[in-house]
């Protein structure tokens, strides 16, 4: 009999060590380092399961090829990039690994705050290409963290981690989160609002911590934007498509938003045309000194690294074991 045929469609390559660990001799494990769906064709139509992470998707096109696959396993928490719908309707299960980045996701989203409210990434920005004096002055005002107010839109797992942190700082927390169960606010020790307009109009910092859905697209856009008090900040370390990017930098550029960290773009990596690359990388652009941009890297550690690879793997092997799976999100 043949052993099954794990796929790992892109991001990891060898070596294998930890997914060959917990797979063992039950499965063979190719790892294709693919940058696009269009390279899957003719090498994983024969898989039994199917690891993939951030490069690409996997639509119906490929979906409709697969022979005999019992399980396609996001290595992370998003799944926007499977068609999961189309998955299920070929039987196909779907699972992801919703836990293994919230600390990392955490404390980027935190450092993130504190060096664009703290004024810190603006005077590094400046004062390394000989920009100004070399005073606080020219970043200035720069408020008190204590007693302002943070607004987390996704209180799941990374956003009540975020407002845990940020209330370490003395921050006041909001969040909005229709899915979230009556009574987080209470266990967290902050406060909910019912309305995305009523979080952005009270929020000196906005962090984003939803899923990209057809709900969430471009959540936070041009009108969002304005709705945010003069000089406030961005943070968006949740999904690229939630916040619109280029509206992002007009409203630096205008004056109106103070600062932005973006760790997840719309385009990943972005075309060399993108407003906010073009921003990011043009010292003589109006938003280039507060804008704090990272290639999708919040979710990161090295340990974190190993967990995710292993809990995925794990999953294949449930799978391919036929023994009850974990994280089904389809």
């Amino acid at each position: 009999m043949s052993v099954p045929k794990v796929i790992i469609t892109d991001f990891i390559i060898e070596p294998l060590a930890f997914e060959r660990d917990i797979l063992g001799e039950e499965a063979e494990i190719v790892a294709l380092g693919a940058m696009n769906e269009e390279e899957l064709a003719g090498q994983i139509e024969d898989a039994a399961a199917i690891i993939c992470y951030h490069y690409l998707s996997i639509t119906r096109k490929t979906l409709a090829h697969l022979q005999n696959c019992k399980a396609i396993v996001r290595g992370g928490v998003g799944y926007d990039n499977i068609d999961h719908v189309t998955a299920r309707s070929h039987g196909i299960p779907v699972c992801n690994v919703p836990d293994y980045g919230t600390e990392e996701v955490a404390d980027s989203a935190l450092g993130m705050m504190l060096a664009l409210a703290r004024g810190t990434h603006f005077l590094h920005s400046r004062l390394r290409r000989e920009v100004g004096d070399w005073s606080v002055e020219q970043a200035q005002p720069i408020p008190r963290l204590r007693g302002r107010t943070v607004g987390i839109i996704g209180c799941g797992r990374i956003g009540s981690a975020v407002a845990l942190r940020a209330k370490a700082f003395g921050l006041q927390v909001i969040f909005y989160d229709p899915y979230v169960p009556d009574g987080l606010d209470k266990a967290l020790g902050i406060r909910r609002v019912d309305s995305l307009g009523e979080l952005l109009a009270q929020s000196y910092i906005v962090s984003l911590h939803c899923p990209l859905t057809p709900e969430t697209t471009n959540i936070v856009g041009t009108d969002e934007l304005a709705a945010m008090p003069p000089g406030s900040f961005l943070v968006n370390t949740a999904r690229g498509g939630v916040v619109d990017t280029a509206a992002v930098v007009d409203s630096l550029a205008a004056g109106h938003l103070r600062g932005a960290g973006i760790d997840v773009l719309e385009e990943e990596p972005p075309a060399e045309d993108s407003p906010i690359l073009q921003a990011w990388r043009d010292s003589g652009h109006p938003a280039h000194d507060r804008l704090l941009l990272n290639p999708h890297a919040a979710f990161y550690c090295e340990e974190g690294g190993e967990e995710f690879r292993s809990k995925a793997a794990r999953e294949c092997l449930r799978a391919i074991r036929g023994e009850p799976l974990r994280n089904v999100v389809n």
